[in-house]
């Protein structure tokens, strides 16, 4: 399908280097839009459909700005009139990326290299407007194969995916596992604000490693002690966690250990998005 996609984007006019807007809620159909446009050679530009519908034109008009022939993939429903007319060519991503047997589903060249860029996602920065950061292909795959040497997934291993696309760690939960041969398990949308949710998530599919803001690991943690025995067996797959966005307080740590420590790690990550997400890393 992504396949099928990308040479579809690619007779649109993407090219190298170019940003291709994408719309879209957690969903196997975002999955294929984000590797067909890689595939295309382009760089995906994420929108959060639940960002106010000015942000987001804002984010079109300023992200696509100056490419020539601008596209965005969205499940259309999801968009308001007004954001879907900011300047771009709309494809609607459901029926695009579904199947389709009268399509070449051969791969193509992408024609993108290492210094390339992979994606474009903007931050709120430090003045409160948005800020588009590029990021390259090549900062992309060394986060990656960081991550494997360091934590070493198998085609065994279940990688939930639970952050929202418009964030930088959403990155390495979506294409680690692709990359390695593990599962990608996808989170309903908005589930990553429910921890009775992403309890059972994690249960049904025996999640294996799992990514937290701390303050979202707190209410998780918190979550587990109210199910006492039952709902520390129900995570029992677990066997990393990373928590990374804000800082780990150190009674939080030591709360995890006290409740999972006897079968997952804990790590503290940390680093900005203009660094291809993280830089540093701790086992706590």
């Amino acid at each position: 399908r992504a396949n099928r996609l990308a040479r579809r984007l690619r007779r649109l006019g993407v090219r190298v280097d170019e940003p291709v807007a994408i719309c879209a809620d957690r969903s196997p159909a975002l999955i294929v839009g984000l590797l067909a446009i890689l595939k295309a050679g382009g760089a995906y530009l994420p929108l959060d459909p639940s960002y106010p519908s000015e942000r987001l034109a804002f984010m079109i008009e300023d992200g696509l700005d100056g490419v020539a022939k601008p596209v965005l993939l969205a499940q259309v429903d999801l968009l308001a009139a007004s954001v879907a007319g900011a300047g771009a060519r709309l494809v609607d991503l459901d029926s695009a990326a579904g199947p389709a047997s009268d399509a070449d589903a051969t791969p193509l060249d992408g024609g993108a290299g290492p210094d390339n860029l992979a994606y474009v996602i903007y931050t709120s920065g430090s003045t409160g407007r948005p800020k588009g950061v590029m990021s390259t292909h090549r900062g992309v795959v060394n986060r990656i194969a960081w991550a494997q040497r360091a934590y070493g997934l198998t085609p065994d291993d279940r990688v939930l995916q639970k952050t929202p696309v418009s964030f930088d760690v959403s990155v390495p939960e979506l294409f680690w596992p692709l990359a390695v041969g593990a599962r990608l398990v996808l989170g309903r949308p908005g589930g990553q604000r429910d921890p009775a949710y992403l309890m059972r998530r994690i249960e049904e599919q025996g999640v294996t490693t799992v990514h937290f803001v701390p303050p979202m690991l707190q209410v998780f943690l918190a979550q587990l002690s109210q199910t006492a025995q039952t709902g520390l067996d129900r995570c029992r797959s677990l066997r990393q966690v990373m928590a990374s966005g804000e800082a780990l307080p150190a009674e939080l740590a030591a709360r995890f250990h006290e409740l999972l420590g006897g079968t997952a790690e804990l790590y503290n990550l940390y680093g900005p998005t203009e660094a291809s997400v993280e830089v540093t890393a701790h086992r706590t």
